[in-house]
């Protein structure tokens, strides 16, 4: 019983592998992009975020990022999965959502 467990964790782990494996290899600059994107809010002050959100500016880079996410829904759902959290962690910690 245990033999089987052991052997279904395991497999299931290596799925899980191969997946996440698929989604590096379909979007490779996403890793880089999401990464940027996380490290730049934890590294700002919550006077930073806040002044960065009353005020956006949006450079060309960005835009053409914006776009993309707009126009492949399968990558826009990777890209916030990977930012949605530790973005809305330090948006909570700065009190900026309730």
């Amino acid at each position: 019983m245990m033999r089987r467990i052991l052997v279904l964790t395991l497999a299931t782990g290596l799925i899980g592998l191969g997946i996440a494996g698929t989604h590096a290899q379909q979007y490779p600059m996403l890793d880089q992009v999401a990464n940027k994107v996380v490290q730049n809010y934890q590294s700002m002050s919550c006077e930073q975020i806040e002044a960065k959100r009353a005020h956006p500016q949006v450079s060309e880079m960005e835009a053409r990022v914006v776009r993309l996410l707009h126009e492949d829904a399968n990558m826009r759902q990777e890209f916030l999965n990977r930012v949605a959290g530790p973005i809305a962690n330090k948006l909570f910690e700065c009190n900026l959502i309730p």
